[in-house]
C-alpha cells in the first residue's frame, strides 16, 4: 500500500475523518522530515510507509485517549520533529497548539513545516520545559499536555503538569512499561495536584505497535515549588 492510501486506512481505522487537504499535509510533513533529515537528526525511521505509520497515525492516536472539545489549548512537551502536536493538530486543526522543544534546530524544522503547510494557531517555542512553565501566560494556562518518548513519567509529570489548567488533562503516550511508571510516579501525580484516570491500551492500524496512553487529570494548582531545576527532577525524581 502506498503511503498516502496507508495514511487514509490507518486513520480511518481509528475513526479519523480525513479529507485531501490533511492527506496532502501529511505526505508534504513527510517530505520536509525526510529531506531536513538528511542534514540533522530528526528521525531514525525514513521509510515513507514507517513514517506514516509509527510517527503519524501512533501520534494521532492521542486522540483516542478521550473527546477532546473544539479550540480546546494544548501543548506538546519535547516535541522533537513534532511527535504527537503535530500530527494531532492537522487532523484537529481547531486545536490551538504549543510546540514545545529544547533543541532550537528542531523549533526551526517545526517553523518551516507550519509555514509550508499554512497552519494557523500553532506556536513553535525553543525552551526548557521547567523555565517555560514558570512563564505567567503559560503556567497552568492549557487544557491538554501531550508528550511522547520523552522521560519516565514521575518525570514527565514535573515538566508537564505545571502547563495544564485545573480541569485539564495530561496525556502521555507510553509503552508496555505504562503500568510500573504509574505505580513509580503515584507521588509525583498527587504532589503536583493530578489524579490518575485511565490507561488506556492503543493498537496501531497495519502494524504490531502497541502503546498505553496514560490520562491524567489536573485537580489542583500546582504548588510554586514545582517544577525544580531540571538536574533535579531527572536526579531526584518526586
Amino acid at each position: 500500500m502506498e503511503a498516502k492510501e496507508l495514511l487514509k486506512a490507518s486513520l480511518n481505522e481509528m475513526n479519523i475523518e480525513v479529507n485531501e487537504e490533511i492527506c496532502h499535509n501529511f505526505m508534504e510533513y513527510s517530505r520536509l522530515l525526510r529531506k531536513w533529515n538528511e542534514v540533522m537528526n530528526l528521525t531514525a525511521i525514513t521509510d515513507e510507509e514507517e513514517i506514516v505509520i509509527k510517527h503519524f497515525a501512533d501520534s494521532v492516536s492521542a486522540l483516542k485517549a478521550m473527546d477532546i472539545e473544539e479550540n480546546a489549548t494544548a501543548l506538546d512537551i519535547g516535541t522533537g520533529a513534532g511527535f504527537p502536536g503535530l500530527p494531532v493538530k492537522i487532523v484537529r486543526p481547531d486545536i490551538k497548539m504549543t510546540l514545545v522543544d529544547s533543541l532550537n534546530k528542531r523549533v526551526n524544522f517545526l517553523k518551516a513545516v507550519c509555514d509550508k503547510l499554512k497552519l494557523n494557531d500553532i506556536e513553535c517555542i525553543h525552551a526548557r520545559a521547567e523555565e517555560l512553565s514558570r512563564k505567567a501566560d503559560k503556567r497552568e494556562s492549557f487544557d491538554y499536555c501531550f508528550s511522547r518518548a520523552v522521560a519516565s513519567l514521575n518525570v514527565l509529570c514535573e515538566y508537564c503538569l505545571p502547563f495544564v489548567k485545573v480541569g485539564g488533562h495530561l496525556i502521555a503516550l507510553k509503552g508496555p512499561n505504562a503500568f510500573n511508571e504509574v505505580d513509580e510516579a503515584k507521588k509525583a501525580i498527587v504532589t503536583l495536584g493530578g489524579e490518575l484516570v485511565e490507561i488506556k491500551d492503543i493498537s496501531i492500524p497495519y502494524s504490531d505497535l502497541k502503546h498505553n496512553l496514560v490520562v491524567i487529570k489536573k485537580v489542583k494548582q500546582t504548588s510554586s515549588v514545582y517544577p525544580r531545576k531540571g538536574s533535579n527532577i531527572s536526579k531526584k525524581p518526586l
